[in-house]
């Protein structure tokens, strides 16, 4: 089966609730995936289920704060352990399914540049799915993939001052 490159980007809501659909179809059909999460650490929701997984294998690169102009030399250090991390995994080509999710974000951040971007679909082998997540898509990303999804909020409750929910946003 021949591998593509998804985008899902935007400033809607949806980007990684549709990745981690894609993850669970995959696992599924009893395909590997590997979820490399830029810029988060914690214990949300979706990897407490997708621990029930024998076929899906998350990892986090983040500190575990929002990033608000310069980031923190942790989150520095988290992104470039990851980055190197995912580099790692696509090359090795073990896994089915890959997921760089908000590593678009974290490219807008400048914890990733583009041309590193670029490069995980360069060595991405001919077999792999590679998604990659994220709000504000370089538009080289953008060119570069094969589909791209764009989330437009059109509408949000969290304008009416609603919060993240346990089971729905996190």
């Amino acid at each position: 089966m021949k591998g593509y490159v998804q985008v899902y980007t935007g400033n809607g809501k949806g980007k990684t609730t549709a990745s981690l659909g894609l993850a669970i179809r995959a696992a599924g059909a009893g395909l590997k995936v590997f979820i490399g999460q830029f810029m988060k650490q914690g214990e949300y929701s979706e990897i407490k289920a997708l621990k029930k997984f024998d076929n899906i294998v998350v990892e986090q690169y983040g500190a575990g704060k929002f990033v608000r102009g310069k980031p923190s030399d942790e989150e520095i250090a988290k992104c470039r352990q990851g980055y190197e991390q995912l580099c790692r995994i696509i090359e090795a080509g073990e896994y089915d399914l890959v997921i760089a999710e908000e590593a678009n974000i974290a490219c807008y951040c400048s914890l990733l540049s583009e041309k590193e971007l670029l490069h995980l679909i360069d060595i991405k082998p001919g077999h792999m799915e590679l998604v990659i997540t994220g709000r504000n898509a370089p538009a080289s990303i953008v060119d570069k993939a094969d589909l791209v999804t764009e989330m437009t909020e059109v509408k949000h409750y969290y304008r009416q001052g609603v919060g993240s929910r346990v089971g729905i946003e996190k």
